[in-house]
């Protein structure tokens, strides 16, 4: 459980940390984005090479980012593997075959693509988590929602869900941590294999998990009424969030990445070495 990254904070001296976080989630959202539009193995790795850039840019160690890879590791074997064997290619014949299992060369290439796509997609985002603090998150999407608040829909209340969300993340982390080791204090069986026990041996760590949240939820609204909090009529923020020259350079690196991105894909000027980057 200790292997989850999103909600917790790396403090350190970086671009990155120091950027507005509202060009970072607009950047978020642009390179999410671009990930659906790589098609061929030269763009994804393309796109690799600038994502490698922005993690050492950071300073956050490479090894604290790829740990958040482990949460969809399961996923990704299996999906991949999947794909690789019920992928039908009518125009070439298979490399393999296991009564309904065909492996083609064109599905392994397909498979190698689903996973490239699956790992960028988690890489960046769990930056962006190590490198902005929750409140950084909670007022950055208040600034990017404030024209909603013409339609009356309450950005700060949402922002605020948000950030709460992302901050007790870590905080119920460690408390399952703790649960489970005092229930195999008494011999819980999750290390069993089988996975009926495993299943029946994580229902004493839900319960007292809820309960534990629920409490939890009741101090932080405790908390906040002690302290007058009445929503968002009033409020002020001690730091003013006013966008630098860096910021502005780094969405147009990016935008020109994605109109590269555009490019490996759709070769508006019909160059003709771009099909051969294509595989």
């Amino acid at each position: 459980m200790r292997d989850v990254t999103i909600g917790q904070y790396y403090p350190a001296r970086s671009l990155v940390h120091r950027a507005d976080p509202r060009f970072k989630m607009v950047i978020m959202i642009l390179y999410m984005v671009m990930v659906f539009f790589c098609e061929s193995f030269f763009s994804f790795a393309f796109l690799t090479v600038f994502v490698i850039a922005t993690i050492l840019l950071s300073r956050v160690p490479p090894l604290k980012v790829l740990k958040g890879l482990k949460m969809i590791l399961i996923v990704l074997l299996l999906t991949t593997a999947l794909m690789m064997v019920f992928y039908a290619d009518a125009d070439s014949a298979p490399l393999a075959e296991w009564g309904i299992f065909h492996i083609y060369l064109s599905g392994i290439y397909a498979s190698l693509k689903l996973a490239w796509r699956l790992l960028l997609l988690v890489l960046l985002p769990t930056l962006l988590t190590l490198t902005t603090t929750p409140t950084e998150i909670c007022d950055g999407i208040e600034s990017l929602l404030t024209p909603l608040k013409l339609i009356r829909l309450p950005v700060h209340e949402l922002a605020l869900i948000m950030s709460i969300a992302l901050r007790l993340i870590p905080t119920l982390i460690e408390e399952t941590d703790k649960i489970m080791n005092a229930q195999k204090s008494r011999g819980a069986a999750f290390e069993s294999r089988n996975p009926f026990k495993k299943i029946k041996a994580m229902l004493p760590v839900l319960i007292p998990l809820f309960v534990s949240s629920f409490r939890r939820a009741d101090d932080l609204a405790d908390a906040m009424d002690s302290r007058c909090y009445r929503g968002a009529k009033g409020r002020t923020r001690m730091k003013v969030m006013r966008p630098h020259a860096g910021d502005f350079i780094a969405l147009l690196g990016w935008c020109a990445i994605f109109v590269c991105i555009l490019f490996l894909k759709y070769n508006w000027l019909g160059w003709s070495f771009i099909p051969l980057l294509g595989i």
